[in-house]
């Protein structure tokens, strides 16, 4: 199963989970609910974006998605997220947390796979891009 494969496996657990949670009463927490059920819909669009357009776009948000949502339940576990307080006990939060561990580890290889940035990538032929050579129309 290539990594693609696998991050959007993991973004997309992450997201059920969450769809879960909020069907199962968070939807009633204020601010949480909203940005569980945001969780649940940016996996999804994730997921599909992962499976559906090969560039380094969806692996930065892969990555961005399993920061953030793991960080997020961190704070809620440690010092408590617009008045919740978690704890590291049910197999939603275990679920959660490895399926976020994955997409920030995926997520990762991925851009260091695909990075732009960097001279060799993919479409350069292994040789920095001259950008130079890209006409500009002339304006007069």
């Amino acid at each position: 199963m290539g990594t693609r494969v696998l991050a959007a496996v993991a973004v997309a657990v992450s997201a059920v989970v969450h769809l879960y949670l909020w069907f199962d009463g968070y939807r009633d927490v204020d601010k949480i609910g909203p940005a569980f059920l945001l969780n649940a819909a940016g996996g999804a669009v994730i997921a599909i974006l992962l499976l559906t357009w090969s560039h380094w776009i969806p692996a930065f948000l892969t990555f961005g998605f399993g920061v953030s949502t793991l960080t997020a339940f961190i704070i809620s576990a440690t010092v408590g997220l617009f008045g919740l307080e978690e704890s590291w006990e049910g197999w939603a939060v275990w679920t959660a947390a490895a399926s976020e561990v994955a997409a920030i580890v995926l997520g990762g290889l991925l851009l260091l796979r695909d990075n732009p940035l960097r001279s060799g990538g993919p479409g350069s032929g292994g040789q920095p891009q001259d950008h130079a050579a890209v006409r500009r129309p002339d304006l007069h």
